[in-house]
């Protein structure tokens, strides 16, 4: 059910997309068409922009402006692709159009892009709440072997510099190089982010004191950044 309500969400945004698009000059299908490329984009954006890691923040806004690059560089290619190949396809060479400019804005198609990827990312946490699924094991790679975990086992993620702890139930702790923000794209809305180095099962949380957070008898801090966040989720 979920599944087709997302796939419904970007069915209807394509569609509003070509609505916007037929004022430039093409016919509905066209439109729709043309809407598409946007797809894309929009799909890598919501992939890969999460698995950024801004511990180190020269790295991270490098890798930020090279996928902001790289996905506008593709959009602008498929939209010449696309646009070169609607106009084969109609008969009166007196109806073709050029390309319009604003297909080849990086402004209007990033905010096109963003508007997609963040729409799609609020509704899936809006179904998370009203439908919540039950999550399914986690698997990932710990010295070079292979791990999987029920969700309800894992504790907390712990990020150290280059690497990440998972911490499990009965004192099992878990070696890992996957960036704790990815790890919180993975794990929500399970798991609650309270500092730039925690991110703790909600299930796991036996009391809140303060700036401290207690998982079973394990004390973790609550950053100043995300003490609204955990009062406000719990």
């Amino acid at each position: 059910m979920k599944r087709m309500l997302v796939i419904s969400y970007w069915v209807l945004s394509i569609f509003l997309v070509a609505v916007i698009l037929t004022s430039l000059g093409y016919r509905f299908m066209e439109a729709v068409f043309i809407g598409t490329v946007f797809l894309p984009g929009a799909l890598a954006a919501k992939y890969f922009f999460p698995k950024v890691d801004f511990r180190n923040r020269r790295t991270g806004v490098k890798d930020t402006v090279f996928i902001v690059l790289g996905i506008l560089v593709a959009e602008i290619f498929l939209f010449l692709v696309t646009h070169f190949y609607i106009l084969r396809y109609r008969e009166n060479i007196a109806d073709w159009i050029g390309l319009p400019e604003i297909l080849t804005n990086p402004v209007f198609i990033a905010l096109i892009l963003t508007a997609l990827a963040a729409g799609s990312y609020f509704f899936e946490r809006w179904l998370d709440r009203l439908r919540p699924t039950a999550p399914a094991p986690i698997t990932f790679t710990s010295d070079r072997k292979p791990v999987t975990l029920p969700l309800e086992e894992i504790l907390y993620v712990e990020s150290n510099d280059a690497t990440t702890t998972v911490v499990a139930t009965g004192d099992r702790r878990f070696k890992n190089i996957t960036p704790i923000s990815q790890w919180e794209a993975i794990l929500r809305p399970h798991f609650l982010r309270i500092h730039r180095s925690y991110l703790v099962n909600k299930e796991a949380i036996t009391r809140v004191d303060g700036d401290l957070l207690y998982v079973h008898d394990i004390e973790l801090p609550i950053s100043r950044k995300y003490k609204d966040a955990v009062v406000n989720s719990l």
